[in-house]
């Protein structure tokens, strides 16, 4: 284990314990330390009906009491939450693990390889770059559906993966050698939440510290937004930043305020035909609705009860979408029964148990309601068959709507046409077929949020039962895929004979990853491209994905809704998505007559009934057994074992970035400088995602970052994708705003990274332009509307922008997570106050922008002032609400980011 500052950190951990919280547990004979709630509610006052989520919050802050990082005060402003339902106290939070998927784990990675460097030429000891807290990444971004619909696309795609990320590959084995603390889940195991959910969690933690056994509340951050998905499971987690995620790995703790906490009240059971997925899609939309940005999100109530675990992890796998920090559920009697079930220790299932009943942690349906902020209320049996789209999750529409919602709002958007009455259609090369307006060009099984639900993915296989024994087939234009979430899925879908049903209608094994949800689809066959690209037709996609933002699932789909499993399989059938499924036939049978939905859609005691036979504890432990192993490819990965990395300078996929470059052992200077003449990289809408910032999908060969793969002489056929090559800052950089559907309003009418350099006036790619800006020394903002950086914990989204020479991003409304990621990477988030946006500034790029207020010193929530000088002479000027929004994070921004504020850190240490 390393030395020096490691083991000063963890003596300063050393508890206070002024609440006399420190207590003895045992169970089954065994002695645990641990903090005890209602000990430190006899100095704190009755903390009974704390919200379950709070409670978690308090426990962290009595364990870790130690009068500098946490102090008695912060303590005492949880139990006085009570009082006002809301705190604007920050605390320092420290969760116990950290969770990593490759896509971000890569960068990671190169982040602490360079921080070692960095160490190293400031004088330090490069071993103090190293995690404190267990750390594990899993592999699972990675995999793309090359092969589909065939018994061999799973080997064809696995060596394809192998054959395009061997260099990433080695470099995160180096990574497992290098550093302490820090596992690696190789690829073809599962998806990260996934994995996480059947085997890494274990809802209360353990540690063997100063010859105790301290338990306490497993709690983590991740580097996926998703990460959320383990609050269903009662552990409290939710996404970060990978360059938070890395801080908190290096011992720092997460500023943050106490967050409000809405209350979402479950009652009933979910109807017949109804699946989790429809529930989820609902919850989202409520939840958008209500406006939960920046709260913790809490269930309560007697539907519980009837909710499976994987039903919770459904719906707290989708908190990004609705917009929340996390979706908590509290431990029950179910969460014993899934710990059981999926294999976890025995002694680890009855510490949990007691652990809950001991804290004040356990639920029971006569439990008295927690005490929230605010509340809603949804009633499952009201919950009806759903789907989301086009391009947001949020959008709810119901299956009985989709059709119309289609052909009368969805198609004209899209086309530009004004009814589907003008639709069109295309010959397909080679083929006896037309491709029409409306085709579902891809139908894809995918994403951790669905495929780790044994209910709607045996309902899946099911439906493809039902579907196959009355003759009927999918549609020839359809790419088909089925991708689990881990090999548990495969398990239980051969156990009952389903994958076969499967495979006959085209949902073959394409491999265990993220694939389509992430954007990676895999090209259409060139016909079908052909085809789209003749008459521009309006194609969709159809997965049981959580995320649909324009060009993220296929540069080629237009039209992308999210859905259960078993409507996936349906819609792969019906084959348009101008079909209503609720009164259309889906088909005919081998003797034409039309088949409907419901005639093969099964019952839920159908679906109960397979599940009871296929479904084993054996199948959880016998796979996880060896779950680091990883495959024969894997192992014959070789990797050196050396404190620093060897850069390679002629790589593609792994470069030293140059954010410690130049960089002083000390801050110069006690404040930060006003912005002065700046110019407008980017004029942008609402809703702007991560993936409009930092796509993840398929690289343009006309762009900036295709001309520079090919000036290294990477062929086209190997460019990969944006998210395989974020260990690389010059492919990153090139690719941020980069997205084929990004709207820059500076530009009319232009679709992709583009913008106008000036004062020129001349049209280029936001890359050109801005390295010509920084050659001049001029800075950069970004203007934007509500809800920006919406979608994925994407830290090269931050990056990017810091790289391209953006200062300040202004924008109505920030998502959590990337304004967080803005303040770490040293890039000011402005927010316009009521009553002024980016229209009342009556915009046009001419202008230059100064930011004052600055000058004088950073205060979280101050007011800075944008002044924009117009050509003609005149100006126009807007009070902004300065986003930095904690102290903690006020050094972050003096430092340039809050990797340059740890570095520092251990360094003076």
């Amino acid at each position: 284990m390393p030395t020096g500052f490691f083991n000063e950190m963890r003596s300063a951990i050393a508890v206070t314990n002024s609440f006399n919280a420190k207590s003895s547990l045992n169970v089954n004979g065994k002695e645990y330390t641990y903090y005890s709630l209602p000990e430190a509610a006899k100095t704190l006052g009755d903390i009974d009906r704390l919200p379950f989520s709070l409670k978690v919050l308090l426990e962290n802050l009595l364990r870790y009491e130690d009068d500098r990082t946490v102090t008695a005060d912060d303590v005492r402003a949880i139990a006085q939450w009570l009082e006002t339902r809301s705190s604007d106290q920050e605390i320092a939070y420290r969760p116990a693990r950290v969770l990593m998927q490759d896509f971000t784990g890569v960068p990671a990675v190169v982040d602490l390889a360079a921080m070692r460097d960095a160490m190293v030429k400031l004088g330090g000891n490069p071993e103090q770059i190293n995690p404190l807290s267990p750390v594990d990444l899993v592999i699972d971004h990675s995999v793309m559906v090359d092969s589909f619909g065939s018994d061999s696309a799973f080997g064809d795609n696995v060596k394809r993966e192998f054959e395009r990320n061997g260099e990433r590959y080695a470099f995160l084995s180096w990574g497992q050698k290098a550093f302490d603390n820090f596992r690696v889940v190789p690829p073809g195991t599962g998806i990260c939440h996934q994995v996480n959910l059947e085997y890494l969690a274990q809802t209360v933690w353990t540690k063997e510290e100063n010859g105790e056994t301290v338990a306490y509340p497993d709690t983590l951050v991740g580097t996926d937004s998703h990460t959320t998905m383990i609050n269903g499971l009662a552990v409290l987690g939710w996404g970060v930043g990978g360059i938070e995620a890395e801080a908190a790995m290096l011992g720092q703790p997460i500023s943050m305020l106490i967050p409000e906490v809405v209350g979402f009240k479950l009652t009933g059971k979910l109807p017949q035909g109804a699946t989790a997925t429809d529930l989820v899609l609902t919850v989202v939309q409520m939840l958008r609705q209500k406006g939960v940005v920046s709260k913790f999100v809490e269930f309560y109530g007697d539907g519980l009860s009837h909710l499976t675990l994987a039903d919770r992890a459904t719906i707290s796998n989708m908190a990004p979408e609705y917009g929340a920090t996390c979706g908590f559920f509290p431990i029950d009697a179910e969460t014993l029964n899934y710990l059981a079930f999926s294999g976890r220790d025995p002694e680890r299932v009855a510490l949990v148990e007691a652990y809950a009943k001991a804290q004040g942690l356990w639920r029971e349906d006569d439990t008295p309601d927690p005490v929230f902020t605010d509340t809603l209320e949804l009633d499952l049996a009201t919950v009806e068959p759903s789907l989301a789209g086009p391009k947001r999750p949020q959008d709810r529409v119901l299956l009985s709507d989709l059709a119309a919602q289609f052909t009368t709002s969805d198609f004209p958007t899209f086309s530009g046409l004004e009814s589907y009455a003008e639709k069109r259609s295309v010959p397909v090369a080679g083929a006896d077929y037309e491709l029409t307006d409306g085709a579902v060009a891809i139908a894809a099984i995918t994403s951790c949020t669905n495929t780790s639900n044994p209910s709607v993915m045996i309902g899946a296989g099911l439906v493809a039962r039902k579907a196959r024994a009355k003759g009927l087939t999918v549609k020839p234009w359809v790419k088909t895929s089925l991708a689990p979430g881990s090999q548990v899925v495969s398990d239980y879908l051969e156990k009952a004979n389903l994958q076969e049903d499967l495979d006959a209608l085209g949902f073959n094994l394409v491999g265990y990853g993220c694939t389509t949800c992430i954007g990676n689809s895999g090209p259409l066959p060139e016909p079908i491209v052909d085809a789209i690209n003749a008459k521009d037709l309006v194609v969709g996609a159809v997965l049981s994905g959580n995320r649909n933002f324009e060009g993220r699932v296929s540069p080629h789909t237009k039209a992308n809704y999210l859905a259960s499993p078993p409507l996936v399989v349906a819609y792969a059938i019906a084959g348009n998505l101008a079909i209503d499924l609720k009164t259309d036939p889906i088909g005919q049978d081998a003797d034409g007559r039309p088949v409907y939905l419901k005639d093969i859609w099964p019952t839920t005691e159908e679906i109960k009934a397979v599940m009871g036979e296929a479904l084993t504890p054996e199948m959880f432990r016998s796979r996880y057994s060896n779950v680091f192993s990883g495959t024969a490819d894997w192992q014959a990965i070789a990797a050196e074992e050396s404190q620093t990395y060897d850069w390679q300078g002629d790589s593609t996929y792994v470069q030293n970035p140059p954010f410690f470059e130049n960089m002083a052992a000390t801050v110069n200077g006690s404040s930060a400088a006003d912005i002065t003449g700046a110019r407008l990289l980017a004029l942008l809408g609402d809703s702007i995602t991560t993936d409009h910032i930092s796509p993840a999908g398929a690289i343009k060969t006309d762009g900036p970052t295709g001309s520079y793969l090919q000036s290294h002489d990477v062929p086209v056929s190997e460019f990969n994708s944006y998210g395989s090559r974020r260990g690389n800052h010059e492919v990153m950089m090139r690719g941020t705003f980069a997205n084929i559907r990004l709207q820059n309003e500076l530009v009319p009418g232009s679709s992709g990274g583009v913008t106008k350099y000036m004062p020129a006036g001349e049209e280029m790619s936001i890359y050109d332009a801005a390295m010509q800006y920084q050659a001049e020394g001029t800075p950069l903002v970004v203007i934007a509307g509500k809800e920006y950086g919406t979608g994925s914990s994407r830290d090269w989204a931050a990056k990017g922008t810091r790289l391209l020479g953006v200062k300040a991003v202004v924008a109505e409304s920030f998502e959590r997570i990337h304004r967080s990621n803005l303040v770490g990477m040293g890039v000011l988030p402005l927010q316009f106050q009521p009553g002024s946006d980016r229209e009342t500034l009556k915009l046009d790029g001419s202008e230059t922008f100064d930011l004052t207020g600055l000058s004088g010193g950073i205060q979280p929530g101050m007011t800075v002032t944008l002044t924009a000088h117009r050509a003609d002479g005149t100006t126009a000027s807007a009070d902004l609400l300065c986003r930095i929004d904690t102290l903690d994070e006020v050094e972050y921004y003096r430092n340039g980011g809050i990797l340059h504020y740890v570095l520092r850190q251990l360094l003076a240490a």
